[in-house]
């Protein structure tokens, strides 16, 4: 069974490496703001194995604050299996109850990714444009519900 936890930031880089930068040297998978503070990492595990990762990195969109989802992958065999949408579930759920007033998530996707993020509820939010390192992608976000008032 799939889990996910928060995670460093070493232990992302393997597989962001494998997945998102296949054939570039490894360390174009380290991302700036990787390890600045507030920085939120988390990685799926089917039992040890890490078959996925996602970083949310503090950042603003058309100048509010909002979190910049950042190097989500997820190892080939598990594609499609729900992976994806468990970490992005889980990172929801910490930017809610964190920075209490940051409500927006924005990303870069990929463009074959973008059908993935509209079932979770992301909006297109630009036009394509090329990523050199990473192909053609879309800007999208994603509306936080305020957090839970108990």
């Amino acid at each position: 069974m799939i889990h996910v936890r928060q995670a460093e930031p070493n232990e992302v880089i393997d597989l962001r490496h494998q997945v998102l930068r296949a054939g570039l040297p490894r360390e174009t998978a380290v991302f700036p703001g990787d390890s600045t503070p507030g920085t939120v990492h988390v990685v799926a595990l089917d039992n040890d194995d890490i078959v996925g990762c996602a970083t949310m990195i503090p950042s603003a969109w058309e100048g509010q604050r909002a979190w910049q989802l950042r190097g989500m992958a997820v190892a080939p065999p598990v594609q499609r299996t729900g992976v994806g949408g468990l970490m992005l579930k889980e990172l929801q759920r910490i930017a809610q109850h964190g920075a209490g007033d940051v409500r927006l998530m924005w990303c870069n996707a990929r463009t074959p990714a973008v059908p993935f993020y509209q079932r979770h509820g992301w909006t297109v939010a630009s036009d394509e444009f090329v990523v050199e390192t990473a192909g053609p992608h879309y800007k999208m976000t994603l509306k936080l519900p305020p957090a839970d008032v108990r």
